[in-house]
């Protein structure tokens, strides 16, 4: 392995530790102690340190779970490192029922769906627009900083969706959630699966404990503790990956965002086989306002052999799957499907954010300014891809982020959805 592998060195940590120990003995007892004896305020800095020692401790020990060994790095041009890991010991093989497997062959695509991979750019993300992949037998995984980690609430919900649930939007129960939602969605059924097109942005983020996201939602059971989702989409998330830039992403959860799932390949779960697309990774290029769009093609799908759920990009690229033994209700059949935006409102100084959503436009501006979702399909129980019928389209709050759809000859169902959240109507 190279020495690119190691993920946080023995000198930083030292340096680290010297800053620590160096606080300690700088800063006296503020006014604020006079009360306390000078042993107490040497004794309570010396607990801040202590605490801030086994805080580091705990970062470094989740670093090595996830940043696995890597046989080559590449530097991606927006600062990502690129590690090109052996496919079996990627992070999903952690998991108690994936020890010791290795990826599965490729399934059978669903009816309908055509595979034409000389028409699908590999190249959509930055890290390799040089022509650079990762070797054949290997898979391309961001790696995680002890920045990424420090940026969220704790080590231990790093890369997980807060407990609010995302999809409280079908049953209009958004009220005590700060997510908000523009979706369009067929319930009602059993689901094999979902494909769809729509274009990427980068829509402004308010807040770094804001998103903005636009993807496919798979879902099954009944919105409480026992819910089932796998999702796929863009999103930009100051918090996960410290910046701006629309990135490709994935999501699961088993139990509604509690104890189980979360992004990309952040813990034990979806197995990646494919070595040219790195979940996570920067989008490039971008749809530009009043001119060229750029859009991607997701599907999501289960496969009737093995029953993993497979994920594919454009057409022809396979990425991954999430195996079937990680869900409960998703073992079986998807009983709803959504595809749409979502943001999150902290409602900074009290008033509603100006996160955008998809093109920060309102969908009557239409194509080249609004952003969009064309071609809606649904896999049935034959593993064939159909148009949804009787598609609903919802949006929590219209004034802020709004949702209209149609269908046509060439775009089969679609809708326009997005807006720029805080405006005069939205206060």
């Amino acid at each position: 392995m190279d020495s690119s592998s190691l993920r946080i060195s023995p000198t930083s940590f030292t340096v680290s530790l010297i800053y620590l120990l160096l606080l300690v003995c700088t800063f006296p007892a503020s006014s604020s102690s006079s009360s306390l004896s000078p042993d107490s305020g040497a004794r309570n800095r010396t607990l801040d340190a202590g605490s801030e020692l086994r805080k580091i401790r705990r970062i470094r020990a989740h670093l090595r779970r996830i940043n696995k060994p890597a046989v080559k790095t590449i530097q991606s041009p927006d600062g990502d490192l690129i590690d090109c890991v052996i496919s079996h010991l990627q992070p999903a093989f952690d998991h108690p029922k994936l020890r010791g497997g290795r990826p599965l062959d490729p399934p059978e695509r669903p009816k309908g769906h055509s595979t034409s991979p000389a028409n699908q750019t590999e190249s959509f993300q930055s890290w390799s627009m040089n022509g650079e992949f990762c070797p054949e037998g290997t898979v391309p995984i961001r790696r995680v900083s002890e920045a990424d980690v420090l940026r969220a609430s704790s080590a231990a919900r790093f890369g997980m969706k807060a407990r609010s649930p995302a999809l409280r939007v079908v049953r209009r129960d958004t009220t005590s959630s700060n997510h908000e939602h523009a979706v369009g969605y067929v319930s009602g059924q059993q689901f094999f699966g979902a494909k769809a097109g729509l274009n990427v942005w980068s829509p402004e983020v308010n807040n770094p404990n804001e998103f903005s996201l636009s993807q496919m939602w798979v879902i099954s059971g009944a919105f409480g503790e026992d819910l089932n989702t796998i999702e796929a989409g863009w999103q930009v998330s100051p918090e996960l990956y410290g910046d701006s830039h629309p990135r490709f992403f994935t999501y699961w959860t088993t139990d509604a965002y509690q104890t189980t799932g979360c992004y990309n390949l952040l813990c034990s779960g979806f197995i990646q086989t494919n070595n040219r697309i790195a979940i996570g990774a920067a989008i490039s290029p971008l749809s530009i306002y009043a001119g060229r769009q750029f859009d991607i093609s997701l599907t999501v799908w289960k496969d009737p052999k093995h029953g993993s759920w497979w994920l594919e990009f454009g057409s022809g690229l396979l990425v991954g799957y999430w195996p079937s033994v990680l869900f409960s209700h998703l073992r079986d059949h998807a009983n709803m499907v959504q595809f749409g935006g979502e943001i999150v409102n902290t409602r900074p100084y009290g008033i509603h954010t100006n996160t955008q959503m998809g093109s920060g436009r309102f969908p009557r501006e239409g194509f080249g300014k609004s952003s969009y979702f064309r071609n809606l399909q649904v896999v049935d129980w034959d593993n064939s891809l159909i148009p949804p019928n009787n598609i609903r389209m919802v949006a929590d709050h219209p004034n802020c982020y709004d949702i209209q759809g149609g269908s046509n000859r060439v775009w089969g169902s679609y809708f326009y959805y997005g807006g720029p959240g805080r405006n005069v109507r939205c206060p």
